[in-house]
């Protein structure tokens, strides 16, 4: 059974940089498309980034873009995400996800942003943004 295990959540200032991490276990990483979505107090889980199984394609949402770097380390078994140039807005608790994939290996990798894509997840790290 794959395993999520989300680190380096804490509390940082405006402006400030934060990276956080994610330990993949039970199954073969290689084989998964990772992703970090994020959910702030009432409101949905949202997307920030994907990155594809060997982590030569990215893929972010709009209001991360130039700040966020999304990247992976196939030996270690773990997705990052690195933060910069934090924001309030960036406020919430950080997830992250994975989702194998397909058996044919004709089909290329995707971006994937919505969470029905993704099997499994993490029990999320708190990201807190002081002005």
């Amino acid at each position: 059974q794959v395993q999520l295990l989300e680190s380096g959540g804490g509390l940082e200032q405006a402006g400030g940089s934060r990276r956080l991490s994610c330990a993949f276990s039970g199954g073969t990483f290689n084989n998964y498309g990772m992703g970090w979505f994020r959910q702030a107090p009432g409101k949905e889980r949202e997307f920030v980034a994907t990155i594809s199984w060997g982590g030569g394609s990215t893929y972010y949402t709009d209001s991360v873009k130039g700040r966020f770097t999304i990247s992976r380390d196939n030996a270690k078994n773990t997705v990052y995400l690195q933060m910069n140039n934090l924001k309030a807005e960036d406020a919430g608790v950080y997830y992250c996800a994975a989702s194998e994939r397909d058996a044919d290996p004709a089909v290329s990798w995707y971006p994937q942003w919505r969470v029905h894509e993704y099997e499994y997840w993490g029990q999320g790290t708190q990201v807190t943004v002081s002005s």
